[in-house]
């Protein structure tokens, strides 16, 4: 298949995400209705090198890449279903952390106050080599606003499936980035907080620093807890954004 993707010795071929697929969330109509079949992005989950699978598995973790082309969704830049995470204790939902492998990333962070008020929202652009935490109690979004294709890869605990309904039943997340660089914000949204900016994540406390390879903070695990235990690493999310 044209599609595989091959990580050491496990060869994948990806879940497609197509426009049809997500359409609450594309704000140009006129582009939907005319390309309802067009393949957006390639999920590829559950990769490992072989001597790591028993301990991604044994620690409960899941390594996935996703590709995403370059494309205009008429005057919309590609992006991401999006998608909020449930909790991992009370009042605290799962994180989730990212790395752009290749080309350009726009990461919209979002926090609810309520089902349609949002009270903060972050964008992190990143590129090759940049990491974005997604800390608990935000959704998120992935944006390609190049001309590249954005390679970028995820750590996440594989106990839980992520919540689309919240932002599909909003038409998409509280803002939209549109071609040229604009970003608009979601009229379905009852109130929304002003767009922030952040940078890409640094934090060495947990292993994640600029550069390094992040599949590689396996070979220390400890370094991945705060993806299923987050209510013990509070101090290290407050400083990310």
């Amino acid at each position: 298949m044209a599609n595989e993707l091959e990580f050491g010795e496990v060869t994948r071929e990806p879940d497609i995400r197509l426009a049809k697929d997500m359409k609450e969330v594309i704000q140009d109509i006129d582009w939907l209705e005319e390309n309802k079949d067009a393949e957006l992005y390639y999920m590829y989950r559950d990769l490992w090198h072989e001597e790591d699978e028993e301990k991604i598995l044994s620690e409960g973790l899941r390594y996935d890449i996703t590709v995403i082309p370059p494309l205009k969704m008429g005057c919309e830049y590609v992006k991401t279903k999006g998608h909020y995470h449930p909790e991992a204790a009370p009042g605290i939902t799962y994180p989730e952390i990212y790395e752009v492998l290749e080309g350009e990333a726009h990461y919209l962070l979002q926090k609810r106050s309520s089902q349609a008020e949002v009270e903060d929202v972050v964008l992190i652009q990143a590129e090759a080599g940049n990491k974005a935490l997604i800390p608990p109690n935000y959704g998120h979004i992935t944006i390609n606003p190049s001309e590249e294709t954005l390679k970028m890869a995820n750590w996440v605990d594989r106990n839980f499936d992520s919540i689309y309904k919240d932002i599909l039943e909003l038409g998409g997340g509280a803002y939209f980035e549109m071609v040229g660089g604009g970003l608009v914000k979601n009229e379905n949204y009852e109130q929304i907080a002003e767009l922030r900016y952040a940078p890409p994540t640094n934090a060495p406390e947990i292993g994640i620093k600029s550069g390094m390879d992040m599949y590689d903070l396996i070979q220390e695990s400890e370094n991945l807890k705060f993806l299923s235990n987050p209510q013990d690493y509070q101090s290290i999310f407050e400083k990310v954004l």
